[in-house]
Formats: C-alpha cells, structure tokens, sequence
C-alpha cells in the first residue's frame, strides 16, 4: 500500500547520533575546549595548592609542605575536572576515578618534588618565594601530563564532550 510505512526491522532502523552543539573555528574540536575548562580548574587548584604550600612550608618543610598541599588539593582537582572538564555526572566510576586520580597527583608530586630537589641542590638556601618559582614552573609540565593522563586514561569515555 503506497504511503504506508515499512516497517521497522533491523534493515531498516536508522541509528540516531546525540545531538550536539556546532561550535565555530577551533572551538569545534573537543580537546580545544577540554583545555579551557582544565585551565580554569587548574587556575583554581594551583591557587588553592600555592596558598596551602606558603602556609604550611614554615612548619613542614618544602618536601612535605608541597605533598600535603598536592594531596588536599587532588580531590578538589578531580572532582572539578570530572564535573566541568570531562562533563560527566553521577556516582558511576567516581570513587575509581578519584583513586585513578590520586596516581595521577603521585606523578605531579615527583615532577613537582623533583623540581625541588633541584632547586635545592644547586642553592641549598632557597627562599620560600624560589621554591614557589620552581614549584608553579614545574606545576606547567605536571598539569601537560596531568591533563594528557586525565583525557586518555581516567576520562577516556568522555574524550568527545
């Protein structure tokens, strides 16, 4: 009968796509926008870290003052990313991605302290403000890395947000 509709069997099933939003220039690729909002999470986190460092380095030491700053500031840092970064919601996976997340702060941690011993070893009578310096410079290399971790191993299933 003309007009009347095939019926709807395998062969004739179209798979819908979800839809999405068309953004201009480079916007339109998603690690483009992965990358602003993980810099602005990073912002965040790396004024949070800064802060807790200056405040705890009297008492702790550079070391430890740097490990206690990275570890108090790993959960906001995950859960910020998870959230606006990566967009995804809900309690699935989250306490392993927190953990997977923790992996990933031990790697900032090495870079960061790496940087620390360095700073240390060639003038053992650095500054609070010198080791900010070499802190927040190693931080760059350690927040590439964080970020490349993030996206292809913690967060892999939302790669395309």
């Amino acid at each position: 009968m003309e007009g009347t509709p095939a019926p709807a069997g395998p062969e004739t099933t179209t798979r819908r796509l979800p839809a999405t939003r068309h953004y201009p220039g480079v916007l339109r690729f998603p690690v483009v926008r992965q990358l602003i909002r993980f810099s602005g999470v990073g912002v965040i986190c790396t004024a949070a870290s800064l802060g807790i460092y200056a405040l705890l380095r009297p008492w702790l030491g550079a070391q430890l003052a740097n490990a206690v700053a990275l570890v108090l500031t790993s959960l906001l840092n995950t859960a910020l990313n998870r959230r606006l970064t990566f967009k995804i919601a809900g309690q699935q996976r989250r306490t392993r991605d927190h953990l997977n997340g923790l992996v990933v702060i031990g790697v900032a941690l090495v870079i960061t302290g790496s940087s620390l011993g360095v700073l240390h070893w060639f003038n053992p009578h650095a500054t609070v403000g010198d080791e900010l310096v070499a802190t927040t410079l190693s931080g760059f290399l350690a927040t590439a890395v964080r970020f490349s971790m993030l996206r292809h191993w913690i967060f892999r299933r939302a790669r395309h947000r």
